[in-house]
């Protein structure tokens, strides 16, 4: 399942308290998705990791009561918080499939049974959890069978180009990280499980290449250990190809004469840089640009446009390409 649709998914599963197992390779943002799901619908997320956790975190400790002639298990931490909350919540447990059967045995019955030895969890909870998969050299051995079958709903998380770009460009990463991602799509998620200490891509690792040049940072060692070699070599040469493009601003000033590029990764750059440039004010040079692009370009850059500054729809230059391109971004 895409981002972007399990994202939605998991608003109507938590809305609705049912039981949601999300797996996926390592970096591809399982978790984030889960904790967008849990913001989007005004929900507490508590964030619990039963690959350190003991069985008692989940079923309670032994305590003796009534002057020590009886004993009971009796919740605490986060599971007493799950007991007493009276606001929606999600009990998020993450990297699930590293935890030990013991571990994993406690929290079958407390998914299920939702008490604790008699002391029930809120009707406001809903658990969602997140894996990798044994294939994954993640520490993941398995997951016992009767644990498993109390999710509602085993999905697996695909790794979206589109979606991935959506979500980078929603979170101001470098736009020539974001063109690059879009000319060399295999490169978003390589993951190769191996006992070497390196790196694979995933979104995850290229999300860290986008903070380093952010903070300033243009190394390729440093994105070697991030991405891994091959693919830090990549993102390297693609950044001098986009250092020699034409200035943005000088096709602003220009857009009917400026060059256009004829190697499809200078398309991608210049369509995604000219969209972060992209204003009411100015849209209809942009626009006058984006038409001498080959069609696809043009659509891709209108989109990413659109998705950083939605206050473009009310100038007349996106009316009019609106009306001209009638139903090229739905």
């Amino acid at each position: 399942m895409r981002p972007e649709k399990l994202t939605q998914f998991l608003i109507k599963s938590i809305g609705a308290r049912r039981r949601v197992l999300v797996k996926g390779k390592p970096g591809i943002g399982k978790s984030d998705i889960v904790a967008q799901a849990a913001n989007e619908v005004g929900a507490e997320l508590v964030l619990m990791h039963p690959s350190i956790s003991d069985p008692c975190d989940y079923k309670g400790l032994p305590c003796l009561t009534n002057g020590g002639t009886e004993a009971h298990f009796l919740p605490f931490g986060d599971l007493s918080h799950l007991c007493k909350t009276k606001t929606p919540t999600v009990a998020f447990l993450d990297d699930i499939g590293q935890a030990a059967p013991a571990v994993q045995a406690a929290l079958m019955q407390l998914i299920l049974a939702r008490s604790v030895n008699g002391t029930s969890i809120s009707p406001e909870v809903v658990f969602v959890g997140a894996t990798n998969d044994t294939s994954h050299m993640a520490g993941v051995s398995g997951m016992i069978e009767p644990l498993k079958s109390r999710w509602d709903t085993i999905l697996e998380l695909d790794v979206s180009v589109d979606d991935w770009s959506g979500w980078a460009l929603d979170n101001g990463l470098p736009a020539e990280l974001v063109a690059f991602i879009r000319f060399r799509p295999a490169l978003l998620s390589d993951f190769k499980p191996t006992k070497e200490i390196r790196n694979s891509p995933c979104p995850r690792t290229w999300a860290s290449v986008g903070n380093w040049l952010l903070a300033g940072v243009k190394d390729l060692e440093v994105f070697t250990g991030a991405v891994g070699e091959g693919a830090a070599s990549e993102f390297f040469a693609f950044m001098d190809l986009y250092a020699s493009l034409p200035s943005l601003d000088a096709i602003l000033l220009d857009p009917t004469n400026a060059p256009v590029p004829e190697k499809p990764a200078a398309l991608y750059a210049v369509a995604g840089g000219l969209a972060r440039k992209a204003t009411p004010q100015n849209l209809e040079r942009v626009t006058r640009y984006y038409s001498r692009l080959p069609k696809e370009f043009e659509v891709l850059g209108m989109r990413d446009a659109l998705r950083l500054d939605k206050k473009i729809t009310m100038s007349p230059a996106f009316v009019a390409w609106a009306t001209k391109n009638a139903g090229v971004l739905s």
